[in-house]
């Protein structure tokens, strides 16, 4: 008997809000219309076409309904539902997945998300999860260029491809710029940890986005020089372009890091050096203090038999002789620099 209840379907509102995007073209590129994901299979069954869907964080019953309809394979089914998957390419058959990771300023901060994407001959399937931008944009730029989206789903997996480098690039510009206002922060006068803690932060966003854009590189080098089959020789010069983008903002990142290491290190030298100054000055203090201190000890001890303490001179002289070496260390340590 099985006891596991099945899965409700889930709401037409909320399959709406998973599926951005459903659409079918021609193979001169032209635009057929919207469809419905049962439909897929009616539109995949006349020749000369291909489909490209977008989705938004979906469940695992819609992605089950698109490996029935594009015959996806388990294991990519199962690595866009799960998430938080490496960047990498593989191969299934005659078709491509993808994981690319993407990030995306909110709030003044850096988040970070994944587009889990499916290349087929006649298909392609994005699958955003965390924190990225809609691809509607390069949606709209392929269908203003027929000439190129008749060259197939490979010419949108370029869009795509093309549109989450460039939006790294402004995220690359504002942490140049930040990048720029801490280092007047670090030679500032007044130490701040609020100054500490934006490095630290930095230094932690920009590893990551490292992590996220670097293994680019591996896989847009592979669709420049492999898979003949869905990426025809006429797009290789667009992935070229796109290599040439993530190679500028790889360089771009790592020139930060060590930009920002070095900062790291100058804010503690120069924490360091305040504090010795600090140390210097409250030494000499201490030493100015210390003369007079000790001269008048001296006369504390109650001896009976201390030949000046009669004299009418001894209160004067002793005054003076405080004096003398009060003001002798005083310009001694301030030729020093000690105060």
């Amino acid at each position: 008997m099985n006891l596991m209840s099945p899965v409700p379907p889930a709401p037409p509102s909320a399959e709406k809000q998973m599926v951005v995007n459903c659409i079918a073209y021609r193979k001169d590129g032209s635009r057929i219309g919207d469809v419905t994901l049962d439909e897929i299979s009616d539109v995949l069954a006349k020749p000369d076409t291909f489909v490209w869907v977008g989705l938004h964080e979906p469940d695992e019953e819609l992605l089950l309904k698109l490996q029935e309809e594009f015959c996806l394979h388990d294991l990519a089914i199962e690595d866009a539902h799960t998430a938080h998957q490496r960047t990498k390419i593989e191969t299934y058959g005659d078709s491509l997945f993808l994981v690319v990771q993407t990030a995306q300023q909110i709030d003044g901060n850096l988040a970070f998300g994944e587009t889990h994407i499916f290349l087929g001959p006649r298909y392609l399937v994005s699958v955003r999860h965390g924190a990225s931008l809609s691809y509607a944009p390069a949606r709209r730029a392929c269908e203003h260029t027929p000439e190129l989206m008749a060259l197939g789903p490979s010419y949108a997996l370029y869009s795509i491809l093309d549109f989450i480098v460039d939006n790294l690039l402004p995220i690359v510009r504002a942490s140049r710029e930040e990048l720029q206002q801490l280092e007047k922060d670090i030679f500032a006068e007044t130490f701040k940890r609020s100054t500490v803690r934006r490095l630290y932060n930095m230094q932690r966003d920009l590893m990551t986005l490292r992590l996220a854009v670097a293994p680019m590189q591996d896989i847009i080098s592979q669709l420049t020089r492999l898979h003949p089959n869905l990426i025809p020789k006429e797009l290789r010069a667009y992935f070229r372009d796109v290599y040439d983008h993530v190679f500028r903002v790889n360089e771009a990142i790592s020139a930060m890091r060590e930009m920002l290491a070095a900062a790291i290190n100058v804010n503690l030298s120069l924490v360091t050096f305040g504090q010795n100054e600090v140390m210097k000055k409250l030494a000499g203090w201490a030493a100015m203090l210390a003369a007079p201190t000790l001269i008048t000890s001296w006369y504390g001890m109650n001896f009976t038999h201390m030949p000046e303490l009669a004299q009418p001179w001894a209160y004067p002289a002793v005054v003076g002789v405080v004096a003398v070496v009060v003001i002798g260390l005083f310009i001694g340590l301030k030729r020093a620099k000690w105060l």
